[in-house]
């Protein structure tokens, strides 16, 4: 008999305790890395999956990938949205509360790739101060997404802001 595909783990970063449990010293007020996750989004194989190693840079997808500064330099790359999703907790739960995308491509026969660091940096941090920035993706990258996101935790979906409800319709 043969065996099912195995299934992906998610691997979300889950939210950890106030790392300065109250005392108000150093740090207060930092915004922190523990609750960002990387998610990538293979859009020809339709699928979404979390690479921790993409916070330096050293996800599967980028291992072994030299990156160019314009896309017109990779002309057969396969396209990724790398997408910063961080949760956060409100009186009724967790939330996705920042989602934030930008594009890669990658050509594994040359291990060339596209992507612009600057702004793979910047939607990090726009993520991180939970900005909802997703309404420049593909009708196809959304749904990827969006399916993710609800698959991972519905309650977390739910409780999310609507915009990025609406930002991911198609």
């Amino acid at each position: 008999m043969e065996q099912e595909k195995k299934k992906k783990s998610i691997g979300f970063n889950i939210i950890k305790s106030d790392p300065t449990d109250g005392h108000g010293g150093f740090g207060v007020g930092a915004l922190s890395l523990d609750n960002v996750s990387p998610v990538f989004i293979d859009i020809e194989e339709g699928e979404a999956f979390v690479d921790i190693g993409a916070m330096h840079a050293r996800s599967v997808v980028e291992k072994g990938i030299k990156f160019l500064k314009t896309k017109e330099e990779v002309p057969n790359g396969k396209p990724y949205w790398l997408v910063w999703v961080t949760i956060d907790r409100k009186e009724d739960g967790p939330y996705y509360a920042g989602v934030a995308a930008c594009e890669l491509t990658v050509d594994r026969s040359i291990r060339r790739g596209y992507k612009s660091l600057p702004e793979h940096v910047n939607r990090m941090d726009k993520s991180m101060k939970r900005h909802i920035i997703v309404d420049h993706m593909d009708n196809r990258s959304k749904e990827i997404l969006t399916n993710f996101l609800k698959h991972h935790d519905k309650k977390m979906w739910e409780h999310s802001e609507q915009k990025l409800k609406d930002d991911l319709k198609v």
